[in-house]
């Protein structure tokens, strides 16, 4: 098996488990339905429940199931391709639709690119409610969302965290890493106020929540890009294509 293929192997065998740790989980057959209540739908998804595994068969079952369990919402597939083959046919044949389709990067720490920090920029790991609270409303700036901004306090790094990026002392942008699982981890919800944008603040924040969950024992970070721009950030510091992730939803 090419160390690529291992690698991807890898990375959904955390998601499964890391992301399971804060999750209602819903056994699916060939699937695992991960949902959160009373928080906004996009947060629950369901991913290949044995990585590495082929998928084939009748899926139609496994849909019921995670249909109730989404209910009302649409269910959510996040799928690494390689990790998971004929996962996505079989998908689309029982009636899901592919809604986006993105390069998977990851990045050895060691191999990071360390970028400059502006003058007047701090950026910090959060650790204090007040840093939670503030990277929840750069968060809630930046993707124009409601989600809560009234946060728990940080916890263990290897349990995930945030970091903050501040500008003359004004939250400015953030980053998250998910639970650190056999040495992988994933950066996600990568944000930047509008005003602060164009400033290199994504690949400041970028970079340094890398190196937050390489010191909680992360040695294989892996994001997903949501579009040419962001991708370029993430090249800058290090990370570079390995796979495929491929989105799908259900009714």
């Amino acid at each position: 098996m090419p160390d690529s293929l291992d690698a991807v192997v890898r990375i959904a065998a955390a998601q499964l488990i890391g992301v399971g740790k804060d999750r209602d989980v819903v056994p699916a057959g060939p699937f695992t339905g991960l949902l959160v209540r009373d928080r906004p739908a996009f947060l629950s998804y369901a991913v290949a429940a044995s990585p590495g595994a082929p998928v084939d068969g009748d899926v139609t079952e496994s849909l019921a199931t995670l249909t109730a369990a989404f209910s009302p919402a649409p269910v959510r597939f996040e799928l690494i391709d390689e990790a998971s083959p004929g996962a996505v046919d079989v998908l689309t044949s029982a009636g899901a639709r592919v809604v986006g389709r993105y390069p998977l990067l990851t990045l050895d720490v060691a191999e990071m690119v360390e970028p400059v920090v502006p003058q007047g920029v701090d950026v910090h790991r959060a650790t204090t409610k007040q840093h939670a609270i503030d990277g929840q409303t750069v968060v809630n700036a930046a993707y124009g969302a409601t989600m809560d901004e009234n946060p728990d306090a940080p916890g263990d790094p290897v349990d995930g965290g945030c970091v903050l990026a501040t500008v003359d002392g004004r939250p400015a942008a953030t980053a998250f890493w998910t639970p650190v699982v056999d040495g992988v981890t994933e950066v996600a919800g990568v944000g930047t106020v509008p005003e602060f944008r164009n400033r290199g603040l994504g690949t400041l924040v970028s970079a340094h929540a890398v190196r937050e969950a390489a010191t909680a024992g992360a040695t294989l970070v892996w994001l997903t890009p949501g579009d040419d721009g962001a991708d370029r950030i993430y090249r800058r510091i290090g990370f570079s294509p390995t796979a495929n992730a491929v989105h799908l939803e259900s009714n």
